[in-house]
């Protein structure tokens, strides 16, 4: 749609892309990813550059990135969705009404989507057991491999014999995470920078936020696999106020479908190769320096 330029509706536009509870201030390539697919105007990229770096909320909650310690070793990119996943804490958060003080971020590594779980901090490997059941393998069966910080929790007697039963093989990160591929860090940092967001924009408690910021996060674009997380895990992106054209349900029981998702399944993990490529040189070009 080709947005002319009267009065405030380009304006408008950008506001609800950015500072609405469906999109909670996503970055500059995220938002004109997420705008491109349904509207366009001379310049809209440099318009949507402008507006983030504008943003007084994004300026207060955005963290600054600095190289990490130690060498990146990425792991084997998965066959399928949600087989191989990572977890980890985000721990000592303000207790809210519900007496949640921790959320457990849980992330597919093929898809990018994640669970983003409050729970409180002295949680037992029990009651992590049953949760998991009821909010993960319940949605999208047992995994293959789990990857996670050193937790208690993580390293305790009864969570590697229920994986061990489960049949998932457990991959424990050792000092500075050489062995992981910083998923869950990445994407515990931007659900931080999110809800930082909510807080100031929305006001309330961030566990009343979470379900949104969780729907956000998986609906918007990711760089690494081209596209947001909800189109390669159904097959399209979730309608939102900014993409309220797409009505109707799609079939699903057509071949094309079930090819045009094996094509995109191909397509991912091309890009994410090229990304594990580009890593690789980035370090060796480091060591030779």
């Amino acid at each position: 749609m080709w947005i002319p330029k009267i009065g405030e509706l380009r304006g408008k536009i950008l506001d609800e892309a950015h500072k609405s509870r469906y999109s909670i201030h996503p970055g500059t390539n995220k938002m004109y990813q997420d705008l491109k697919k349904e509207y366009w105007w001379p310049g809209m990229k440099n318009d949507v550059t402008e507006y983030v770096n504008k943003c007084l909320t994004c300026s207060l909650v955005k963290a600054k990135h600095q190289k990490p310690c130690g060498k990146m070793q990425p792991l084997p990119i998965p066959e399928w969705k949600w087989e191989e996943i990572t977890m980890d804490f985000i721990t000592k958060l303000p207790q809210t009404a519900k007496g949640n003080d921790t959320i457990w971020v849980i992330v597919d590594r093929l898809t990018k989507s994640a669970h983003f779980l409050p729970i409180h901090e002295t949680s037992s490997s029990e009651k992590l057991a049953e949760i998991f059941i009821k909010e993960i393998v319940s949605r999208h069966g047992m995994p293959l491999s789990i990857v996670s910080g050193r937790d208690t929790r993580f390293t305790s007697r009864f969570w590697k014999k229920f994986n061990e039963a489960m049949g998932t093989r457990l991959n424990i990160s050792t000092a500075y995470h050489p062995q992981t591929d910083g998923q869950s860090e990445r994407t515990i940092q931007t659900l931080e920078d999110m809800l930082r967001a909510c807080i100031i924009d929305f006001g309330g408690s961030w566990d009343s936020h979470l379900p949104l910021a969780e729907f956000s996060y998986n609906n918007s674009y990711h760089s690494t696999i081209g596209m947001p997380p909800f189109k390669i895990l159904y097959g399209r992106i979730c309608r939102t106020p900014v993409c309220w054209g797409e009505i109707g349900q799609k079939d699903f029981a057509s071949l094309e479908v079930v090819k045009a998702t094996s094509e995109k399944f191909d397509q991912i993990k091309a890009r994410m190769k090229s990304a594990k490529d580009r890593q690789n040189h980035t370090r060796i070009s480091e060591e030779e320096i």
